[in-house]
């Protein structure tokens, strides 16, 4: 091992400078993770749709266009040849060298987070960025976030086990990797932070460790994606910066409940057609290498079928690719689109996402569930406006705040989604009325999850059960546990009575009192044992001999932890008891194994709890 990485591994810096230095380079890494993405999702985008096809995804407004798509006529049923292609291509790259590459990323660094101490393997960031390309720029409906995320994470593992750091420090940093790669891809630094520390559950809850580091990997990642773009689309969010909208009425929470109803039962269809097809796929007698190709040709035939249907409008086509071109269409001039066209494209690209990325395909669903969030919003905020136009005079804005509910009840991420939006728009004006729907969604969607490696909490997690075993102990108190009454010993009680006490009893501890029945001391099996050998010290050996007077004791009013504590530090199974008020009454003894039942109760009573409110 080089010098520098074993000084590197052994300097004790401090919490502060460590994860300042580890996570900058983790966020610098990652920021040109997603430049190299980029790129060669726009480059296999322009050499394959744009020379082969004629057709050029639209991008947001605050995208890098790096490719100047040559003018040539559009033909959309070379669109499904550019998808089968690129779906076998991606087959073939992901399931020969790296199978956990497939699907949509962000669920393998759960799971490597909760089961697998952190470990990503090296090849995986590799594999899933240029098939992840591949996908998307030939026409398959995917985000780009799940891969970025992966190729982050990955990153964070592989320089975590590099050093030879815990599995505790691995986990963050891969944590921080996946943080940095969403804040660079989408501009997004606090909601990538946010999004690391609060995916990994599907309950309220949050990986509070993660969030420093991550926070610091997203601004390095950003900082260093946006130094490879123009200087004028620096500062612009990624769907531009002409969308300011405000809550005109607080009347209008009205038909925002309605739409968190809509997007709620969009939410239930998205994650089931999802795992349906899964659930298909898995069934289907072929080797896996070619199912994407399938499941890519069948989502490109309802993007041609969609062309055709709206009178070849191109808006339609944003059940295909990324399908940034649609949503910024209805969150800037929803009406041009129309309601119609708008909830086709949501909840077709519900099917297209599904078939392609469940199929084996390579790319992220986030991404989608904003066309779907946003596109269905602003549909319905079309119709309300029709039914209501003193109340909702910007059907846009519903749009917005679509995107953040359907992703906060799909994902369990109510609060990094809000962030999310509001970055990715640059429009903070609607952050009550997105709160409010991101809420509901996220209270509504509890029974299922785009993502199915979250675990419920942070008691549910391998990576925390040390951790929450101590947090779970340190809630009960010794009075919770029932003790066990001993037979005791007197002190001034002969060696012969000591064994004759042995030989009727099953009882390894024995706990010594002096004349007034007040504790003096203990002694075990193993302490009488020592005298056994020496015939002449029995006629004198009495209990106070035997027993050890360094007694540590416990009161009913210490909590379990404290007394898990002093097992592992005597070494011991059994502890005495004695009054807080009284430290010579003797209550009785606590056993390791009577601690570890209480813990026991304790977690399947939460398990209970969860499993009756899920």
């Amino acid at each position: 091992m080089p010098s520098w990485i074993d000084t590197l591994r052994k300097s004790d810096w401090g919490v502060t400078g460590k994860w300042f230095v580890l996570a900058s380079f983790v966020g610098v890494v990652a920021g040109l993770g997603a430049v190299a993405f980029q790129f060669v999702c726009q480059l296999v985008a322009w050499s394959t749709l744009g020379f082969m096809a004629g057709y050029a995804p639209p991008e947001p407004a605050g995208e890098h266009r790096r490719f100047e798509m040559a003018e040539s006529t559009f033909q959309p049923w070379m669109l499904v040849v550019v998808a089968v292609g690129g779906g076998l291509a991606s087959g073939l790259i992901v399931f020969t060298f790296a199978p956990e590459a497939e699907g949509h990323g962000t669920d393998n660094v759960i799971d490597a987070y909760h089961h697998k101490r952190g470990r990503i393997r090296a090849r995986v960031p590799l594999v899933k960025m240029l098939a992840s390309a591949i996908t998307i720029g030939t026409g398959g409906s995917g985000g780009r976030e799940g891969p970025i995320a992966q190729i982050g994470a990955g990153f964070g593992s592989n320089l975590a086990s590099a050093l030879r750091l815990s599995a505790r420090d691995r986990r963050i940093l891969m944590a921080a990797g996946m943080g940095a790669g969403i804040g660079a891809i989408f501009r997004a630094p606090l909601a990538g932070a946010l999004f690391a520390a609060e995916i990994l559950y599907r309950d309220a809850d949050i990986e509070s460790e993660v969030i420093v580091p991550a926070a610091l990997a997203s601004i390095m990642s950003f900082v260093t994606f946006s130094l490879f773009m123009p200087a004028e689309l620096r500062n612009v969010p990624l769907f531009g910066s002409d969308l300011h909208y405000v809550m005109t009425s607080l009347w209008e929470l009205l038909p925002l409940t309605v739409m968190a109803l809509v997007l709620t039962a969009a939410s239930w269809l998205y994650v089931n057609t999802f795992y349906g097809v899964v659930k298909i796929t898995h069934r289907v007698p072929i080797v896996p290498h070619v199912k994407p190709a399938i499941g890519a040709g069948l989502a490109a035939l309802i993007g041609v079928g969609m062309f055709y249907f709206f009178g070849q409008n191109k808006l339609a086509l944003g059940v295909l690719s990324t399908g940034y071109g649609t949503l910024e269409v209805a969150l800037s001039q929803a009406a041009s689109a129309g309601a119609g066209l708008l909830c086709a494209v949501a909840l077709l690209k519900i099917v297209t996402t599904s078939l392609t990325i469940s199929t084996g395909g390579s790319g992220g669903v986030f991404g989608p569930s904003m066309v779907i969030g946003g596109c269905l919003g602003a549909a319905c905020g079309l119709v309300f406006q029709s039914m209501w136009p003193d109340v909702v005079t910007q059907p846009e804005a519903f749009a917005i705040v679509g995107m953040a509910g359907f992703f906060a009840g799909s994902a369990r991420a109510p609060i990094s989604t809000v962030i999310m939006v509001s970055e990715i728009t640059g429009d903070y004006g609607l952050l009550l009325p997105t709160l409010w729907v991101s809420t509901l969604c996220f209270l509504l969607c509890s029974p299922w999850t785009l993502y199915h490696m979250q675990v419920t909490s942070r008691l549910d997690s391998p990576a925390h059960r040390g951790e929450l075993l101590a947090d779970v102990l340190a809630g009960l108190r010794v009075a919770d546990v029932p003790l066990k009454q001993r037979q005791v010993v007197s002190e001034a009680a002969t060696l012969p009575s000591i064994c004759e006490s042995l030989a009727e009893s099953t009882q390894d501890y024995f706990p010594v009192v002096d004349a007034d029945g007040g504790l003096v001391g203990i002694f075990s099996i193993g302490d009488v044992r020592a005298y056994l050998d020496d015939r002449t010290l029995w006629p004198l050996a009495i209990a106070r001999d035997v027993m050890t007077t360094e007694l540590i004791k416990l009161t009913s009013e210490d909590d379990l932890n404290t007394a898990m504590k002093r097992f592992t530090q005597l070494n011991v199974e059994e502890i005495p008891v004695v009054e807080t008020s009284d430290p010579k009454r003797l209550l009785g003894m606590l056993r390791r194994k009577d601690v570890l039942s209480a813990y026991n109760r304790k977690l399947f009573e939460h398990q209970k709890d969860v499993a009756e409110h899920a």
